[in-house]
């Protein structure tokens, strides 16, 4: 990924992209994927409910740490084929140094669902 600042956009093209607030519920192991990854059912709320993401953020996040973890994930993107499994939603990170995730969460604990403003 290029570090250049994408091409400028308006508001209305930002609210495009849904960007919720979930819990992660159950994580699983994903030996099928390609490179490491989790499995992850993450509960959005009543609205969404719950939907299974894959994120290789095995580096840096053990499966028993992650449960009750609440991230960010956009929500509006059409369902992606990986492997044998179908992910609902896109949970968000950051690359660091070495290209490993980190995820991107809210520094206190908002209503799973909430939208990011």
């Amino acid at each position: 990924m290029s570090d250049a600042i994408a091409p400028e956009i308006v508001f209305d093209d930002f609210m495009k992209v849904d960007i919720r607030t979930g819990t992660i519920v159950e994580v699983r192991p994903f030996p099928e994927a390609r490179k490491p990854a989790h499995i992850m059912l993450i509960d959005f709320g009543d609205d969404i409910g719950i939907k299974k993401s894959s994120a290789q953020i095995t580096v840096h996040y053990q499966a028993d740490e992650l449960v009750g973890r609440q991230v960010m994930a956009v929500v509006n993107f059409p369902p992606r084929q990986i492997g044998p499994l179908k992910s609902e939603v896109l949970t968000l990170g950051f690359a660091d140094e070495n290209g490993d995730i980190v995820l991107a969460a809210t520094d206190k604990m908002v209503p799973n669902g909430q939208r990011l403003m």
